[in-house]
């Protein structure tokens, strides 16, 4: 919905936790983790184009990349498994923009994503700039995670998959909840499993 004319320019979304996060400047401390899952669980992958009754949210597809990355790295400390959690954190204030559309906006839009990304993970006392080999351990889980949606939720063929987001190789899908559920079961979820990285943590 856009402002009515002639009202003050705004830079900012307010959240159900009552935070008021500014999209330019985001502080840690506007900064929710039930914000975060409320908002995922109801953001669609793929623009909606996915089998099934429910949608594929950001916040499913989440804790897919966690569990893919958590099975191939089992030494992951509860700090990588975080990261790897919150990988597309950014996406519940800014939504799932798909790879073809984010060529045509540029730049812009990944310096508010990366500020943002910045911004959560200090919120939760990681990194603000995570180390190379983990930023591409995630991307490589993301996008094992991408194979497996594409193919058995997107319609993409199998060699469609594998030109786009390569062959998952030495990991299967067997074990991994790739059935699209409803949004409160997801919100549910990612916040279980959110809790549970950071009772590891010791938080």
């Amino acid at each position: 919905m856009a402002d009515r004319p002639g009202a003050p320019l705004r830079a900012w979304q307010r959240m159900l936790s009552g935070r008021r996060l500014d999209l330019l400047d985001p502080s840690p401390l506007d900064i929710e983790i039930s914000d975060i899952a409320h908002g995922l669980a109801r953001v669609a992958r793929w623009n909606g184009q996915t089998a099934g009754d429910h949608a594929f949210s950001v916040a499913q597809h989440s804790l897919l990349v966690e569990a893919i990355y958590s099975r191939h790295a089992k030494d992951a400390s509860p700090d990588q498994q975080l990261a790897a959690l919150l990988h597309d954190a950014p996406e519940y204030v800014i939504g799932d923009m798909i790879s073809p559309f984010k060529s045509v906006v540029g730049g812009g839009y990944k310096a508010v994503e990366e500020r943002l990304q910045r911004s959560i993970h200090i919120s939760f006392c990681l990194p603000a700039e995570i180390g190379e080999k983990l930023k591409k351990d995630i991307k490589r889980a993301d996008q094992v995670a991408a194979y497996f949606e594409a193919t058995m939720l997107a319609g993409f063929s199998e060699a469609e998959a594998i030109q786009f987001f390569g062959r998952p190789r030495g990991i299967s899908a067997d074990g991994l909840d790739i059935l699209p559920v409803s949004t409160k079961t997801v919100q549910k979820a990612f916040l279980k499993r959110f809790e549970a990285i950071e009772k590891l943590r010791g938080r």
